[in-house]
């Protein structure tokens, strides 16, 4: 039986990717080093995956930044802005996803891949677009892998996913450019086919409502695709879900194998053995791609077993139900792990492991192997650490009073106006403000143990004191204590509480160079004692304006850990909000009069089904309002949300009833403020000015620009002026000149509209 996974994580053990890339683009490292890198990552990636006993090896899966970036640079699709296509190298792959400060060009839009935490720079169509096949780069791979004994899949994403995850410029329309789209693939295919045996085309769309037009290019785009294919094997690749509706189109694609993901997908099987062509392998996705856990392998083996019987062994593939690359690399890198809770655990070398380990053993008994697994995860189950009676009791005992605010947006505001006095347009940042290589040297010591309390508290509050009197300094109305303190947003808070594991090295990619290291939630959640109080009471006593309390929400915890598989998600969701809730009351105790409960993650967490949305959006936006809502009418809670489409979900996010909402938009050139506009949100808004994902600072007539955009949707009694993120990512020459332009173009609007009015009177 074949064994194989869908891709492998790309930023290396040590994550040697990420610190290549920014030598490269600090300039310490030269493109030879950079290229060097990548090749020895691509070559361990490639015998890990063998040695550990899988048949075939992803050969493609590997990218600089991503691989939606690099689809769209094989097929030429260089926006004019960056240059002519022809002459498109190395450089211009990076301007495209980080923008170019020199030459003052805004880089690619960035949104969620599906419903994970990983980021997509956005292709771009426009009625100038030109569809031309522009690098040999996956030819290269696959001759390489050839070149060193492996037996190599080529990965695509396929021609539907791509052109559906694209955006379309001024009047551009997508489908137009489909019909080249494809044949560019095929004339790729016709170079692949005679180097290997199975070519893997990733539409993970399938697993998504699509629309007609889609519906009517799936089934020939793919035909296209297998003709070309002739003398190699086409496997089709769906996951994140269950084809429903669209699996038809799948068996009529033509393809030789469909991969299904049994994990997220399991309902799915028995619909599709039902009708699945004889002519077709199936891929069974059984070792979970997204999460942390041990497989189970006597159920995988059973559900393997069933497919043998039914179709065959060597119909039958096993996989992983996606790549790999939104999981930690390897687990034996754990030094100092908790070694029962190592024996519970898989990361991507062990999850290749255990995919070839399922192949091998399918048909066979091996009890031993089996009576092992069993006992494992049966010691997972019975640990007293997973399960906390008064955490369930407290869970049961939510009201939907404690969900809700005392009083209506309009009547909080004016009590909010009443002691705030801000003026209109009032300025503030996200949250964090840059980690200094200090900083995390520093962090880093006093998490080893090797500096005493009483002197890290001292350098925090230096950096503390910093950050608030740079903020004064260039005019902001609300202020912020930057952070230090925090290595990330979701773990910081998971080590202040209770079922929550942390990893020494379990890093996986967001975006780029950008890695996060997840927590894992592996036992009931409690809050032991305050969390923030001390850093953001002491950040107030140094300023007379607002310093807002940073906190991270229920929901983006949720979704940015590795999350228990032995209770409902919205169960572990609630136990997260009651002991936010925790810190939230604490915060209002201390006269901490702004609270912001960032939820990043909403959107993102929402299933890929509209009829599964709604269940979804009810409890998350329940569980931050039971975060948020048991605070008095003066206190003024925000909320963050980056990257995300939200069309669909603006009357959720309006029952949210946050007092103020910050979001992504600049990027998007204020189009993500249309769905607001056409809702009508109610309470008020600061759609992000200023792009932090690029080192790029946009100037004041810029800056101008995006808010005289947004005043065209959001009233300016409702609108603040804000960066679209946090700035932990940034230098502090980049920050402090785009927040100087920020505060500047927010005064300029401000003066503006009192000399307009003025006039009208």
């Amino acid at each position: 039986m074949e064994a194989h996974v869908l891709g492998f994580p790309r930023i290396g053990a040590g994550r040697e990717l990420k610190k290549a890339l920014e030598n490269f683009w600090k300039g310490t490292g030269h493109q030879d080093e950079l290229m060097r890198t990548a090749k020895t990552l691509k070559e361990r990636n490639w015998k890990i995956q063998r040695d550990q006993g899988l048949s075939m090896v992803a050969v493609g899966d590997f990218s600089l930044y991503d691989q939606m970036l690099d689809t769209a640079f094989m097929l030429g699709m260089i926006p004019q802005r960056f240059g002519a296509a022809e002459e498109a190298d190395l450089s211009t792959y990076f301007r495209m996803a980080r923008g170019d400060a020199t030459a003052n060009l805004p880089a690619m839009e960035m949104t969620k891949w599906f419903d994970t935490n990983y980021h997509y720079l956005v292709p771009e169509f426009t009625p100038q677009t030109i569809i031309r096949r522009s690098t040999g780069k996956l030819i290269e791979e696959t001759c390489h892998a050839l070149s060193l004994g492996f037996r190599p899949k080529p990965v695509l994403i396929g021609p539907l996913t791509f052109t559906s995850l694209a955006k379309e410029l001024n009047g551009a329309d997508r489908w137009r450019f489909l019909d080249d789209i494809v044949r560019v693939y095929c004339t790729l295919l016709v170079d692949l086919a005679p180097l290997c045996d199975w070519i893997q085309i990733d539409e993970p769309i399938l697993c998504t409502d699509l629309p007609g037009i889609a519906r009517e290019a799936f089934v020939p785009a793919l035909r296209r695709l297998k003709e070309a294919a002739a003398g190699s094997q086409l496997l089709l690749a769906t996951y994140f879900g269950a084809l429903g509706d669209n699996l038809p189109l799948a068996l009529e694609s033509g393809c030789d194998g469909l991969h299904l993901d049994l994990v997220r997908g399991a309902a799915q099987l028995n619909t599709v053995l039902d009708i699945l062509p004889e002519t077709m392998v199936l891929s069974a996705g059984l070792v979970n791609g997204r999460n942390v856990w041990k497989n189970d392998l006597r159920h995988s083996k059973q559900r393997l077993d069933f497919l043998a019987q039914r179709l065959g062994e060597g119909r039958v593939m096993a996989a992983s139900s996606c790549s790999l690359l939104h999981v930690p690399v390897d687990l034996w890198l754990e030094k100092n792990i908790d070694p029962t809770i190592r024996e519970w655990l898989a990361f991507a070398v062990q999850k290749c492991r255990e995919t070839a380990t399922l192949a091998k053993i399918a048909g066979g008994c091996h009890e031993p192997l089996l009576r092992e697994n069993d006992a494992q995860l049966a010691a997972r189950r019975s640990d007293s650490r997973t399960l906390r009676p008064e955490v369930r009791s407290r869970v049961a005992g939510v009201t939907e009073a404690m969900q809700s605010r005392t009083s209506i947006f309009p009547q909080r505001k004016k009590k909010q106006a009443a002691w705030l006095k801000l003026p209109l347009l009032p300025t503030t940042t996200i949250g964090s403000f840059p980690q200094t290589a200090e900083i995390r040297s520093i962090r880093r010591q006093f998490a080893a143990g090797a500096m005493p309390e009483a002197r890290y508290k001292a350098f925090i509050r230096r950096q503390i004191r910093q950050v608030v009197e740079e903020q004064e300094k260039l005019g902001l109305d609300v202020l912020v204590h930057g952070e230090p303190e925090r290595n990330d947003m979701v773990e910081y808070f998971g080590q202040h509480l209770e079922g929550f594991y942390f990893t020494e090295n379990g890093w996986v990619q967001s975006y780029g160079s950008r890695c996060v290291k997840p927590p894992i939630i592996y036992g009931d959640v409690a809050r032991p004692a305050p969390i923030t109080i001390d850093w953001i009471r002491y950040a107030q006593s140094l300023t007379t304006k607002p310093v807002k309390g940073m906190l991270t929400g229920p929901v983006t915890i949720l979704c940015w850990s590795f999350v228990r598989d032995d209770l409902s998600r919205a169960e572990v969701c609630q136990q997260i909000a009651l002991a936010m809730r925790d810190e939230v009351l604490d915060l209002e105790k201390a006269r901490v009069g702004i609270i912001q409960i960032d939820e990043a993650a909403l959107r993102e967490g929402m299933p890929l089904r509209r009829r599964e949305v709604e269940a979804y959006l009810r409890w998350a936006v329940d569980c931050f309002r039971l975060t948020a809502a048991g605070v008095g009418d003066e206190t003024q809670i925000h909320t963050h949300m980056c990257y995300s489409e939200f069309n669909s979900i603006i009357p959720w996010i309006t029952a949210m009833d946050a007092d103020v909402i910050s979001i992504e938009a600049s990027r998007s050139d204020m189009k993500l403020l249309r769905a607001f506009q056409r809702f009508d949100y109610p309470n008020d808004i600061g759609p992000g000015i200023y792009d932090i994902h690029s080192p790029r600072v946009p100037s004041v007539a810029e800056m101008v620009a995006l808010i005289r955009q947004a005043l065209e949707v959001v009233p300016a009694q409702r609108l603040w002026i804000n960066p679209d993120c946090g700035l932990k990512t940034r230098q502090w020459p980049e920050t402090l000149a785009a927040l100087r332009n920020l505060v500047e173009a927010a005064g300029l609007v401000r003066s503006d509209m009192v000399v307009n009015s003025a006039r009208a009177d």
